[in-house]
């Protein structure tokens, strides 16, 4: 491991030192349009799928899906850490606008690698339907929606590396690191109370009310030109987070306050 030189230490390991997020970047520049092709025939083979299941018996699938969610888990978990790490670092250095206003973030020896493996992570992520279709559960809009446009908005936002991304990925991070370690140990068969599944989504509102104060945030600083970001990103990211949140909260309505929560469909 190596240390930047800063009052406070923040170490980095060789493989986030060597990445070279300038091809990364140039890469996403170029083909960040290939996400609609991804999130196309993401909906396609989503409704496709459960036309070719309905006449077939479910697929089971507990063990590859605790396996598929344990890697995923352990993955957001490692990147909660970095990310969150950085985070820390610029907050206490620099202060909460520096924090908000940052685009170093996507340069940073301990940040960069895990900001271009977020956003590459939310196509292999799609495949959480997968199991919905094979096993027969209930498909919510929530659910699809919510993995094609986060998908979408990460790679259209990577490749203008504009303000306020690092919060946006550190919070994805949190909310996964506790949302897939849930659907790990339900797909192993533990019994997991009820009231870890109203914190998973509890968090993922809280989630969206922060990412519009930040979106807010970065739209009243970039017009003092504090905060790199452009007009359209900041509209799509606002009504992605306010849809979000209108969703999700009446998810988290109807599955645990209007007295249907025992079977509460995967939202994320």
């Amino acid at each position: 491991m190596n240390e930047t030189e800063h009052p406070l230490t923040l170490a980095e390991y060789d493989f986030e030192r060597r990445f070279d997020e300038s091809v990364a970047i140039e890469w996403m520049q170029e083909n960040w349009s290939k996400s609609f092709v991804f999130c196309g025939l993401y909906v396609a083979l989503v409704f496709g799928g459960q036309h070719f299941m309905r006449e077939r018996q479910k697929l089971e699938l507990r063990r590859p899906l605790a396996l598929w969610s344990l890697s995923l888990a352990i993955f957001s978990i490692i990147g909660a850490v970095r990310t969150g790490s950085y985070m820390l670092h610029v907050l206490y250095t620099s202060g909460f606008k520096q924090s908000v206003c940052d685009q170093s973030f996507y340069r940073a020896p301990v940040s960069k690698f895990w900001a271009y493996a977020f956003v590459l992570s939310k196509a292999p992520e799609l495949g959480d339907t997968v199991f919905i279709v094979l096993r027969k559960q209930r498909l919510i809009f929530l659910h699809w929606y919510h993995h094609a446009t986060v998908l979408l908005y990460s790679w259209y936002s990577y490749k203008d590396q504009v303000a306020g991304g690092g919060w946006f990925m550190t919070m994805n991070y949190l909310v996964h690191s506790l949302m897939y370690s849930y659907y790990a140990a339900r797909a192993a068969g533990v019994r997991v109370p009820r009231r870890f599944a109203m914190l998973v989504t509890a968090t993922q509102i809280a989630q969206m009310v922060m990412g519009l104060a930040v979106s807010s945030l970065v739209y009243l600083w970039m017009q003092e030109g504090r905060c790199p970001s452009h007009l359209d990103n900041i509209v799509w990211g606002s009504l992605m987070y306010l849809s979000y949140l209108l969703l999700f909260s009446s998810f988290f309505y109807s599955s645990y306050l209007k007295g249907s929560g025992s079977k509460a469909s995967k939202a994320d």
